[in-house]
């Protein structure tokens, strides 16, 4: 079999037909330059546009429905919406149904965004904001080598900072990701330290925004999450 052969083979489009129209309404909508709370054409119109018939196009706007892309409206039928991409994320964000690969790199993921929100909590921190962080860090049991991950603890702190960005979308990823993060650390699927070291604690972190800067912080929420890293990389 010729090179050209295989790859014809490989070319051919195996999706259904449902598959190719709710494509093809996504790219119509995108051509047609609607916005959010323009109505869509009527199903005919669709079906005539794309040559396919009303029941297809019917089960590939029911798609873009449960998506959130479109809803119904009285006398308006059909219009475009803003969907809500956490509510449907959150939907599979289960850890018991998410292979390794991925519980890892959503693990990798929380590190990454923690360390990189400090420019948001410096232009976003107020005072107020520094006493809610020292007395949630009051709370805490004494820094220990042998600790190493507390979900409560790290809701009340680590929430607070994604709080304090000032960015929902952040905050709301944040939710999803502690409890994934807390069942990698409890499943084994991370290698375990037989000896946890001490690095810069919540207390530690407090200080620094109140007194240093964004770069400070990066390098201090970086030391802070270390045993974590080490996990990963060691």
């Amino acid at each position: 079999m010729t090179s050209i052969v295989k790859e014809t083979l490989l070319a051919i489009d195996n999706r259904s037909l449902v598959d190719k129209v709710e494509e093809s309404l996504v790219n119509l909508l995108q051509q047609q330059k609607l916005k959010i709370g323009d109505s869509i054409p009527r199903e005919v119109d669709l079906a005539n546009m794309l040559g396919v018939s009303r029941t297809v196009i019917r089960e590939a706007l029911l798609r873009l429905k449960m998506m959130g892309l479109i809803e119904t409206k009285k006398k308006k039928g059909a219009i475009i919406t803003s969907p809500d991409l956490f509510g449907n994320l959150s939907k599979s964000m289960n850890p018991h149904i998410l292979d390794q690969d991925t519980l890892r790199e959503m693990f990798e993921l929380r590190l990454v965004l923690e360390i990189g929100m400090a420019d948001l909590l410096f232009y976003r921190l107020t005072k107020e904001h520094i006493v809610d962080l020292k007395e949630i860090v009051q709370n805490e049991p004494p820094a220990t080598q042998y600790h190493l991950f507390n979900i409560d603890h790290e809701i009340a702190f680590h929430g607070k900072l994604y709080e304090i960005t000032g960015n929902q979308t952040l905050k709301k990823f944040q939710k999803m990701l502690l409890p994934i993060f807390d069942y990698v650390h409890q499943s084994g699927l991370l290698k375990t330290q037989p000896m946890l070291k001490m690095f810069v604690s919540h207390t530690e972190l407090v200080s620094i925004l109140e007194n240093g800067n964004p770069e400070e912080f990066r390098k201090g929420m970086r030391n802070h999450l270390e045993n974590h890293f080490n996990r990963l990389f060691e």
